[in-house]
């Protein structure tokens, strides 16, 4: 009977330890004088990128406790009422510790769960680069207010190598974390930066365990580097040597204007818009290569990103633009626009007799030269 007992606490005991926590128990502990009843906030940052509260615990004796079950980790935040700091917090099934003087929310140390000791292990480590990075402005400072011009661009040196340390102590932490909702984080936030490249997200993407994946910047980064895919076989399809894209699309009158009936000995395909500053103070240089060139072969098609009709044709009266012209009045909605990958105007393709893009974004005297080249 006691070797029965035995066995069976022993197997109680092994599916205890081997079972998953069925939500999560944050355990908080403030220092300094904060009154009970104080009101805690645990919140998250929603799709429109705003502070969403999802929970509200009160302070009892300088204690807190939230409670609840999460799907997959998600970082959150911790605010105290009337209190200007925060702490980011990893909220993951399981017994998270978290302590912090009151005031002070930002240095706070919170433990128990995997996410959070890797979490709290990068910021430690990130907040001393960030320290060194601090001490080296401050010397900056100092050095240029007391004109110490050499000591000012060897500090200056120096900062650049600090952010190339700093870039590498990220990357080596993704590698070394692929478990982890940071490493996930950090390579979500280096492609919308662009200080990783599509490659090296998706290698650090691809290394991520299936967790990790499933988190809300697991799923960023998938849909990141799908749209880099996109853009760069847009890219690739509208690079110098590559024939043009064929497209078409209403003129002012109604009518439908392809790409492959206005080709001329060259072509150029403008990008532009009435509200476009830019692109209104360069028309009157497009308008003197035009006059100048039409009769010799350059043929000119703008593709307008406008959203009203009126003001597209008003600028085009008011600008002199005579040369063929459609818009499908749906600014960088614009199918035409998304073809070519064009996501900031004025843009401009010059193509060849054939429909080959020779050139992009020439303007002012570079334009001129480039066209006078082939048609003078």
């Amino acid at each position: 009977m006691k070797k029965t007992l035995f066995a069976l606490c022993l197997a109680l005991t092994a599916i205890a330890c081997n079972t998953t926590p069925e939500g999560y128990v944050v355990n908080g502990t403030l220092t300094g004088e904060i009154e009970n009843g104080t009101q805690v906030f645990l919140k998250r940052i929603d799709e429109r990128n705003q502070p969403v509260v999802i929970d509200t615990a009160l302070v009892e004796n300088g204690t807190f406790k939230f409670t609840g079950k999460t799907n997959y980790p998600e970082l959150h935040y911790i605010f105290i009422d009337k209190v200007g700091t925060f702490a980011p917090i990893v909220l993951e099934n399981g017994e998270i510790e978290f302590k912090s003087q009151k005031d002070s929310l930002n240095m706070a140390k919170i433990k128990g769960t995997t996410q959070n000791e890797i979490f709290n292990d990068y910021i430690e480590k990130s907040r001393s680069i960030s320290q060194r990075a601090k001490s080296i402005q401050d010397d900056m400072r100092k050095a240029s207010l007391e004109q110490q011009e050499e000591t000012a661009l060897a500090l200056k040196d120096e900062m650049e190598e600090l952010k190339e340390e700093y870039k590498d102590f990220e990357k080596n932490y993704i590698n070394s974390n692929p478990n982890s909702l940071i490493a996930a984080l950090l390579i979500d936030r280096g492609l919308s930066a662009k200080v990783l490249t599509p490659e090296e997200g998706k290698e650090f993407y691809d290394a991520l365990t299936p967790e990790i994946k499933d988190t809300k910047p697991g799923k960023r980064i998938l849909k990141s580097l799908e749209r880099l895919k996109s853009e760069e076989v847009k890219e690739g399809n509208t690079a110098v040597g590559a024939k043009a894209p064929s497209f078409s699309g209403p003129s002012p009158d109604g009518k439908v204007i392809a790409l492959n009936d206005v080709l001329g000995k060259v072509t150029l395909i403008d990008f532009w818009a009435a509200w476009c500053k830019p692109c209104r103070a360069e028309n009157p240089n497009v308008v003197k290569v035009y006059n100048k060139y039409h009769d010799k072969g350059l043929n000119i098609i703008g593709v307008s990103l406008d959203k009203k009709e009126n003001a597209w044709k008003k600028a085009i009266a008011d600008d002199g633009l005579v040369w063929h012209q459609i818009s499908n009045l749906a600014y960088f909605n614009d199918e035409i626009a998304k073809l070519y990958n064009v996501n900031a105007i004025p843009a401009a393709f010059l193509l060849d007799e054939n429909g080959v893009i020779i050139a992009k974004n020439l303007r002012g005297p570079a334009l001129e030269a480039k066209i006078s080249e082939l048609l003078d």
